[in-house]
């Protein structure tokens, strides 16, 4: 698993305590010198020098969050192993309205990761404002390098009450959309969706939590 611009290493401890093998890399790693041992490599790296992707491929599972680099996505993308699962959120546009990152060229565009990892095959994609942790506008995409799989049913995704879990929207999932569909439906809309596996649901305003992060995993890989 590599766990990309890892920060203070709180998805690599998600990732050891759920028995992976991990790869945690930032240009600070300080926080990440902890982690390190048998089953994590550390690894200081500035990713946006401009050089060739340092990093190999055959990932099980790559997570990203919080970051965007865009000379990176494609190297990302093609790191993938055969049915190897991605995770990423960032800030999007419309976070300026809120706090940092200001700058467009830290800020996703509509449908962006979409785009990016056109290669891939999505089993989640999400954009839109949030209010917890704080209020910002994000987006997010789980997706495999293969066939679709099976995502874990709400039940599933950690100790949320019921009331704050994903909620079918009945003229939306009446049948499955297309991800052109998706997105050209969702422009038009006051709330926030999310699209998975062709079916569209309403997500509350609550972060994509660990537990989340952890059943998309298992599942996917």
């Amino acid at each position: 698993m590599l766990d990309l611009a890892a920060g203070s290493g709180r998805h690599t401890r998600l990732l050891l305590d759920a028995g992976f093998m991990v790869c945690a890399v930032d240009r600070d790693i300080s926080e990440l010198l902890p982690f390190a041992g048998e089953r994590c490599e550390v690894r200081r790296i500035d990713l946006e020098t401009g050089t060739a992707w340092p990093l190999g491929d055959g990932y099980d599972g790559i997570v990203v969050t919080n970051y965007l680099h865009r000379p990176l996505l494609p190297s990302i993308a093609s790191s993938l192993a055969p049915g190897g699962s991605l995770i990423y959120e960032s800030f999007a546009r419309g976070n300026e309205r809120f706090g940092r990152p200001r700058n467009p060229d830290f800020l996703l565009r509509p449908g962006e990761l979409l785009e990016a990892f056109a290669m891939l095959t999505p089993i989640a994609f999400e954009q839109g404002e949030i209010a917890v942790p704080r209020p910002a506008v994000i987006q997010r995409l789980a997706a495999v390098a293969g066939p679709r799989c099976r995502l874990p049913a709400a039940t599933d995704l950690g100790s949320a009450p019921p009331e704050e879990q994903p909620r079918a929207v009945a003229n939306a999932a009446e049948k499955p959309m297309s991800l052109e569909e998706y997105l050209a439906w969702e422009r038009e809309q006051p709330e926030r969706y999310e699209y998975s596996g062709g079916i569209v649901k309403m997500m509350p305003g609550r972060p994509l939590d660990h537990s989340t992060i952890a059943s998309y995993l298992w599942t996917a890989i």
